[in-house]
């Protein structure tokens, strides 16, 4: 099974477009907006937690300081020179039904994503640190919110509020086959509106959150 998106008209002068979601069977049409209001919010409805389905990292523990191996990397004159590297993951206790694993970063303070992969293998249960890195083995990811390349980017909040980073690792019943034209890879809001539209194949869910300031 798996999850199509086919593009609607596009309307002249508009950087996105809306997009018609053929979920895992299904049919949906998805709003032509995502602003901050929803993206705050829009882990609630796919994020219900399975005691039995687990994530920890060796790179930094739930609901401490990330590391800076962690941070972004910044550009010229940015204030943050971290090591720019995905945590280690691992993971225990999906359901057999699961068909694929996607692992998506999203800072819910700021409503922002800093990486996504999807399409892991069911007999995949951990990533090494830098997994994120661009070209990655371990499975597809979308552009993040840097819009700079589809690969990991790490923290670098502007200084001031401590910021919440909830890594989720989401159990899917099917594959997701996001829109990925020849040298555009699909960005952030693509994989969100694929969970939150198909979130009826999301079998389980587990997260662990960083924290992170300026």
């Amino acid at each position: 099974m798996s999850t199509q998106w086919l593009p609607q008209p596009l309307c002249a002068g508009l950087a996105a477009a809306a997009f018609l979601l053929i979920g895992c069977g299904g049919n949906t049409s998805l709003p032509q907006t995502f602003g901050p209001a929803q993206s705050r919010s829009i882990l609630a409805p796919i994020t219900q937690s399975d005691p039995h389905f687990a994530v920890t990292s060796t790179t930094f523990e739930n609901d401490k300081r990330v590391p800076q191996s962690m941070v972004y990397n910044g550009i010229a004159g940015s204030t943050c020179t971290g090591g720019d590297k995905s945590p280690q993951l691992s993971w225990h206790g999906a359901p057999s039904a699961t068909h694929s694993y996607t692992v998506l970063m999203f800072d819910v303070t700021a409503s922002f994503t800093h990486w996504g992969m999807y399409n892991i293998p069911a007999s995949t249960t951990s990533l090494p640190e830098n997994a994120g890195v661009a070209g990655s083995t371990f499975g597809p990811q979308v552009i993040n919110d840097f819009f700079a390349a589809a690969k990991y980017d790490g923290p670098c909040p502007p200084p001031g509020l401590v910021h919440h980073y909830v890594i989720t690792v989401f159990a899917i019943d099917c594959t997701l086959d996001l829109p990925s034209p020849p040298g555009f890879p699909p960005v952030g809001e693509t994989l969100l509106y694929a969970l939150l539209e198909g979130r009826a194949h999301i079998i389980a869910t587990t997260s662990i959150t960083g924290l992170y300031s300026t």
